[in-house]
């Protein structure tokens, strides 16, 4: 699917749905999306058959789908709705942007994710998630809002990480094969549905929902996502020259749980 028609936030895509039972709430920190162009059938052989690739044509002609690593800080993970411990840990989630062919919603397909805690534990053997331990480790530096140094680590034998990224210090202003900037902002930044291949080879789906974030350009100085490399879409020669990279100091996420299955 050739995305060339201008999508549009809707009251939908902003309106918060009021939390309960076991939701959580978190807030983000040193959320950055670092996005490669892919070649579509690369990507294509890691969806279930329901979900068919975004793609955008680059100024070079070519078509390519688009796959996300994003990590992030998790401050005051908690429940929602009633008093609970805050836990506090890195996180790395990794996505792909897709269509869903049943319902024709944009959407994401989600990898999985490194998390190091060990409540990482849970959503593994109980739900089955494609979630898996990892030893994250930030080393941030900000002045007035602006990173000065932005650096991730990650050891983990699933998905391994060496990152470095430079603040532009200027908003994003545009994204290559898109229509425009706001349809570019909905389809990478506020994927509010995903589905995931859980552990035991099920169909799962999840929601979250945050506000429409104002994300400031970035650049990388150094990529090693071991996973991206793994799975065949991004070398690790190629890494260093991401399709976009977004900075966001801090956002307010709500995780809507139980994820659920769907086949």
């Amino acid at each position: 699917m050739i995305l060339t028609e201008p999508l549009r936030f809707t009251p939908e895509h902003l309106a918060r749905p009021e939390p309960s039972g076991i939701d959580v709430a978190t807030t983000l920190e040193h959320f950055a999306i670092v996005t490669y162009a892919v070649e579509p059938e690369s990507l294509r052989r890691h969806l279930a058959p329901r979900f068919e690739p975004v793609c955008v044509r680059l100024n070079d002609g070519s078509i390519r789908a688009l796959v996300s690593a994003v990590p992030f800080h998790d401050r005051d993970f908690q429940a929602a709705r009633f008093p609970s411990p805050h836990l506090s840990f890195g996180q790395t989630n990794y996505r792909a942007y897709v269509q869903d062919r049943e319902t024709g919603l944009h959407s994401v397909w989600f990898f999985g994710t490194t998390l190091d805690s060990i409540t990482v534990m849970v959503p593994r053997h109980l739900r089955k998630l494609p979630w898996h331990r990892g030893a994250i480790r930030f080393s941030c530096d900000l002045d007035g809002g602006i990173y000065r140094r932005y650096e991730m680590t990650t050891k983990s034998s699933w998905a391994p990480v060496q990152l470095a990224l430079e603040d532009a210090r200027s908003p994003v202003r545009q994204f290559e094969g898109f229509p425009d900037l706001e349809t570019a902002m909905l389809v990478l930044t506020h994927p509010l549905t995903g589905f995931y291949r859980g552990r035991d080879g099920r169909l799962g789906s999840y929601k979250v929902w945050h506000d429409r974030l104002s994300p400031r350009a970035g650049v990388c100085r150094k990529a090693r996502f071991g996973l991206l490399d793994r799975l065949g879409l991004v070398r690790f020669e190629d890494q260093e020259r991401p399709y976009s990279v977004m900075l966001q100091h801090q956002t307010e996420f709500t995780i809507y749980l139980p994820p659920r299955r769907v086949d």
